[in-house]
């Protein structure tokens, strides 16, 4: 639950988060769902706080571990891929790759009370828990685990969105994916350069649709748990 203790104050104010969602706005961000989940969101709260003044630029910003929160800009572009604007999809079951500190989780958690999150760094869980729990979106379940393997356990996923850059779609997360279930991650190529990709599996369960979108930069998609 959002509650006035998280409304904050000069450049961390509700003003302030509505500039955000202005500036989302101009930038071509049209689902109207995303928009006010994103808007709904105390950025501040998640990152240091000798950087909540920052909290609501379009930059990604340090949480250590070598790990960034995402760009307001990219987090909200992602998700509305998932929710196919046009057609009105909802998320459904959804499964996060890279929960980090739990901002893009608890953006998720506004539009689907079915959210998992995996994370394979343990003092970014136990805070991105901590964050969660202080919005009180305690329905949100958090993992331990390598994300390359996603959470087979809970699977099928009617969503996955993936907060790192593999070299190539794991296919274990294709496998997770329900019919009509759709994959949206930043995906490596061999020159270097990162896009956002979305995967579309079929409605009878068989192949997959891959459509290319925005050049972006982040954090490897790495092997393992810390």
């Amino acid at each position: 639950m959002i509650t006035s203790a998280h409304r904050g104050i000069g450049m961390t104010s509700l003003r302030t988060r509505e500039r955000m969602i202005e500036r989302l706005r101009e930038q071509g961000i049209r689902d109207e769902r995303v928009l006010a989940a994103m808007g709904a969101v105390p950025r501040h709260i998640f990152v240091e706080e000798a950087l909540a003044s920052r909290a609501y630029e379009d930059t990604a910003l340090p949480l250590g571990f070598q790990q960034t929160i995402s760009q307001p800009y990219v987090v909200a572009r992602m998700i509305e891929l998932l929710l196919d604007q046009p057609s009105g999809r909802s998320l459904g079951k959804t499964l996060e790759i890279g929960a980090g500190c739990g901002y893009q989780a608890a953006v998720l958690a506004m539009l689907t009370r079915e959210v998992y999150a995996v994370e394979r760094i343990e003092p970014l869980l136990a805070r991105a828990r901590k964050n969660l729990s202080s919005l009180r979106l305690n329905y949100v379940r958090f993992k331990h685990a390598d994300g390359n393997w996603g959470l087979a356990e809970a699977a099928p996923f009617d969503s996955i969105i993936v907060a790192a850059a593999p070299a190539r779609v794991p296919q274990t997360l294709l496998e997770q994916l329900a019919p009509s279930g759709r994959l949206v991650l930043p995906l490596g190529n061999s020159d270097g350069a990162q896009i956002i990709t979305l995967f579309e599996r079929r409605a009878d369960g068989g192949g997959f649709s891959e459509t290319r979108f925005d050049a972006v930069r982040f954090v490897p998609l790495l092997a393992g748990v810390e």
